[in-house]
């Protein structure tokens, strides 16, 4: 039986997950980790990534393991010099700091960069004049560290990489590279990832790489999948990569992807133009809070529980009250208030969406749904549904996220690297899912 890896490192947990060639989940795994601030940033400790991915594997079922691939979360800023050093603690993708390189960026390419691209985050410390930027070499973010940790490959998917520049015809964008470069005479290209399309072979796991994951020498030469960002792997995990389908990923963070069947007619400051993991056009909106907008309230009522001696299992606790948003037959006010609570972690991505579907003309058939604020019974999926004004569905494999649709990757890798035979990646992920699939 052959079986495929993928590693997603997610805003709160590292998550590994085993398939076979069914895709069919064999095993799965998790690190809790949380970032911290470093000099008033946002960050994760690079220690704190190997000591998470190597949790992570420890318990999988890794034997007959053909292929794997690494996913994480998108943007941030992740550089280092010439000699590999990282010259600045990694920035993700919270911070909001770069709201003035943003701002100019933008203008200067007519093309929306939001706080979070990588791109932002290198102009912002040229503007800050951080004097470690004289020596940046290579930049990359969170998949594409740990696949060059991996592999020795300077390389990134195409959809990972879309949120770092601009893209056009499957490389950067060369007006926009010549822009940047006259604006701040820093060569992109030469410091910057190898794009890579899904399906094209990425590099083999090193000895280096065995040690970066304590693994065993009969690993050694394992094949790897391009490094995707979390947005690219969710779509792979929700059948969303052809045209006028989409997927809303709700959690820490709140996004919605819808894949273009035309170009927008102009940019956009609330919507972000990125990739499938074939290089497919996709808008993206996207906001940093849902989740923590309804769950600090549950864990409120659990404080409150707690005094008064009661002990509900966290799982009933969340379930119950998110549930209460849709309960029309209890009085008193918290139906009314739980269904308040779900419909303010979504509102902000209403305004979003509608942007695409009124002023852009973008059709969406629905969405499909993945994520915390989905698990808990029907009253994350309802809610957002109603107030998006789009049908919401789920899938039976969504709920395993970014890394399963990792691993998928890197099943696609496998069977596309050793065959002739030409089979597009949106075929491919269509054909794992059958109509009953979504509900």
């Amino acid at each position: 039986m052959e079986k495929f890896l993928g590693v997603e490192l997610g805003s709160t947990r590292i998550k590994g997950v085993v398939i076979d060639e069914k895709v069919k989940v064999i095993s799965s795994n998790e690190f809790i980790w949380e970032n911290k601030k470093v000099d008033g940033l946002w960050s994760y400790d690079l220690e704190d990534v190997k000591l998470g991915v190597r949790s992570t594997l420890e318990k999988l079922d890794l034997n007959g393991i053909k292929a794997m691939g690494v996913s994480a979360m998108m943007h941030g800023y992740l550089a280092f010099d010439k000699n590999d050093k990282l010259i600045a603690p990694f920035r993700t993708w919270r911070n909001e700091n770069t709201r003035q390189a943003a701002e100019k960026l933008s203008s200067l390419f007519a093309f929306n960069i939001p706080l979070r691209w990588s791109v932002a985050h290198l102009y912002q410390a040229l503007l800050n004049g951080e004097e470690s930027l004289k020596e940046v070499a290579f930049l990359t973010t969170l998949a594409g560290y740990v696949h060059w940790k991996l592999t020795g490959e300077k390389c990134l998917g195409i959809g990972d990489a879309s949120g770092m520049f601009p893209i056009k015809n499957q490389e950067w964008n060369p007006g926009f590279v010549k822009s940047f470069y006259e604006l701040t005479g820093i060569d992109w290209p030469q410091i910057a990832p190898e794009i890579k399309l899904a399906g094209q072979a990425s590099g083999k796991l090193t000895q280096e790489g065995l040690i970066y994951l304590n693994l065993p020498e009969n690993f050694l030469g394992l094949p790897l999948a391009p490094p995707e960002g979390d947005a690219g792997t969710g779509m792979v995990a929700t059948d969303s990569l052809a045209t006028r389908s989409g997927n809303v990923s709700a959690g820490t963070s709140i996004f919605a992807m819808v894949v273009l069947e035309e170009p927008l007619l102009k940019a956009h400051p609330t919507v972000d133009v990125v990739m499938t993991p074939d290089g497919h056009d996709v808008a993206m909106v996207h906001f940093n809070e849902c989740s923590s907008l309804v769950d600090t309230w549950i864990n409120l009522f659990g404080e409150v529980l707690e005094l008064f001696g009661a002990q509900v299992p966290k799982d009933k606790l969340f379930t119950t009250l998110y549930e209460m948003a849709l309960d029309k037959k209890s009085p008193g006010q918290l139906p009314n208030f739980m269904k308040s609570r779900l419909e303010s972690a979504v509102s902000e991505l209403r305004g979003g969406l509608k942007i695409l579907t009124d002023e852009e003309g973008v059709k969406v058939d629905f969405l499909t749904g993945h994520g915390g604020f989905f698990k808990s019974g029907q009253a994350g999926r309802t809610v957002m549904s109603e107030t998006l004004g789009i049908p919401i569905k789920l899938m039976a494999h969504s709920s395993e996220g970014g890394a399963w649709g990792m691993a998928v990757l890197a099943a696609y890798m496998a069977a596309k690297t050793s065959s002739k035979e030409e089979r597009f990646l949106v075929d491919y992920v269509h054909s794992i899912f059958s109509d009953e699939g979504r509900k």
